[in-house]
């Protein structure tokens, strides 16, 4: 150590300071003890006077720290399943990575003691729970709350035992629930606190804060767009029809376009009806489209959403004076911090051939591919794809300026070294010009100013958000029964490891990820997870959770 030094006193030893790579075994101790006349062989250890520092970081053994500690550092716990309530658990788990719901409930002030509130209660220790131990949490209050404020939960099977419940049925019941609790200022201050009145527009409670989308609802009646399609056709067969003079140009117009070109626009029409509705997730119709006798094929979840926001409808026509078919189309008119997307993977199907008649529930096993980026520009509205096109335009521009800096730069570079050969003094001006060009660049976005203004597409979205959401959690379905199989819920690692690689042929980040199999929780990797997209046996997407992607 530099803080201590050893010298010998006695002849025969080494001389001077030991050195850190002296070997000892070198040394001749009998002729040592020789010189020292029989005496002890005496060494000198010299010191520092200094005060002994204590180290800067101390060390902490695992064994030594308190649960809750523990808990932040290895994998996170998971739930027990008590009989049947893997649906439960999967919800709750995708939950469990949304601290903005979570700091809402902690909030949450019951003013009466009901199955709602304690349901609501029962939920926020029991997330609370998940955090303070490594070991699987048994949600006993919580589902014992659950089967209270939903009685279909605590149907049993003919032998007693609890039957299989549907995830998402779960899901929009807590949801529901915690809507009608959550409508104080308090909760949703407490989960978005800096959203303002007009970011929130109509959303009075954390949920629709958070989960909620304005949908934005245009009808237009069909047999009305026919005619005009029809007479469209009829004047343009007609023009085709003209004379043309010998210059090319047009000298006459047959009366029968004449005609139709006059009565193009008159005639009754029917307005289009537009409305505006809140829906807490977007649907992927994985059947093709949201009238049954659609059958268009879908690969994607953009498909799949795309599709459920159109359909068609039979309304009533004011100006036909009886029913008509309507063209129905969806846009989001708001978009809110989390998204969730239902994959339609069940469905009722008629069995008029059976002794009952009642109707069997079915499950599509067809693959939907799905990406970790999800956007959503294509699905809004007018008004917010222009408020979105703004930061969009902004990213596009700033990514082609970088891109072009760097082109100038190669090139400069290139110019130079060639330059170096014939004309060295040319060669320092293309440097000084190329210095020169780069500090009017960072100039330039030094100049810039954080006050233009984006406008507003939802409440808790990040500055300039471009209409993009990433996956952070997904609940799955294993099985082709669809009033069987089990539920599992996959969640991104709120403190990934650090070692991201790119998976294969993608620029896409393998990052770490947690699978919660009720009690047992395992690692997996973003590529696992994208894997979910269905065409087999094993499990596949249901609820897909996302996150405005800053």
């Amino acid at each position: 150590s530099d803080r201590m030094k050893l010298m010998p006193k006695s002849k025969g030893l080494w001389k001077g300071v030991l050195k850190d790579d002296f070997d000892l075994s070198t040394l001749d101790w009998q002729a040592a003890m020789a010189k020292s006349k029989g005496g002890p062989l005496q060494v000198l250890l010299m010191g520092s006077a200094a005060k002994l520092a204590a180290p800067k970081l101390k060390t902490v053994f695992l064994e030594d720290l308190p649960p809750e500690e523990i808990a932040k550092v290895q994998e996170p716990s998971g739930l027990e399943n008590l009989g049947n309530t893997c649906y439960l658990n999967s919800v709750v788990q995708c939950l469990r990575a949304v601290p903005q719901m979570r700091r809402g409930l902690e909030k949450y002030q019951p003013t009466a003691s009901t199955a709602q509130s304690l349901f609501l209660t029962s939920l926020r220790d029991t997330l609370q729970n998940l955090d303070r131990t490594t070991d699987p949490v048994a949600p006993s209050t919580f589902v014992r709350a659950t089967k209270m404020s939903f009685p279909q939960f605590a149907q049993t099977a003919r032998n007693g035992a609890p039957m299989q419940q549907d995830a998402e049925e779960f899901f929009s019941g807590l949801l529901t629930i915690a809507s009608t609790a959550t409508s104080g200022d308090e909760c949703i201050k407490a989960a978005l606190p800096f959203s303002t009145d007009k970011e929130l527009g109509d959303a009075r409670n954390m949920v629709d804060a958070l989960f909620g989308l304005k949908m934005e609802e245009t009808l237009t009646c069909d047999e009305f767009d026919k005619k005009e399609d029809k007479k469209k056709d009829a004047a343009a067969k007609d023009d085709d029809k003209m004379d043309v003079d010998d210059g090319g140009a047009a000298t006459a117009t047959t009366p029968a376009a004449a005609a139709a070109a006059a009565t193009a626009d008159d005639g009754p029409k029917e307005a289009a009806v537009k409305s505006y509705d809140l829906h807490r997730k977007l649907v992927c119709n994985i059947q093709g489209g949201s009238d049954a006798g659609a059958q268009t094929n879908v690969n994607h979840i953009a498909e799949g959403i795309a599709l459920s926001l159109h359909g068609k409808i039979e309304k009533h026509s004011d100006v036909l004076g009886r029913n008509a078919i309507w063209t129905r189309t969806q846009r989001i008119a708001r978009l809110p911090p989390i998204l969730t997307v239902q994959f339609g993977r069940f469905y009722w199907k008629a069995t008029p051939d059976s002794d009952d008649h009642a109707g069997v529930k079915c499950k599509v096993m067809k693959p939907v591919a799905f990406n970790n980026i999800l956007d959503v520009y294509e699905f809004c509205s007018d008004e917010v794809k222009a408020t979105l096109k703004k930061a969009r335009d902004k990213a596009l521009k700033e990514e082609e300026d970088m891109i072009n800096r760097k082109l100038k730069g190669s090139v400069d570079a290139a110019g130079k070294d060639e330059a170096a050969d014939k004309k060295p003094a040319a060669a320092a001006d293309a440097s000084n010009d190329e210095d020169d060009a780069e500090l009017q660049a960072a100039l330039a976005i030094s100049m810039q100013t954080d006050d233009e203004d984006f406008g507003v597409a939802g409440p808790g979205l990040p500055k300039e958000f471009q209409g993009q959401y990433e996956l952070f959690a997904v609940v799955t379905h294993k099985g082709r029964d669809a009033d069987g199989g089990h539920y599992m819920a996959w969640v991104k690692a709120s403190n990934p490891s650090g070692n991201t690689d790119k998976i294969a042929d993608t620029d896409e980040d393998n990052e770490d990820w947690f699978v919660f199999d009720d009690d047992e929780v395992s690692p997996c990797k973003t590529e696992d997870v994208l894997k979910l997209k269905g065409g087999g046996d094993w499990h596949m997407s249901y609820l897909n959770f996302y996150r405005a992607k800053k």
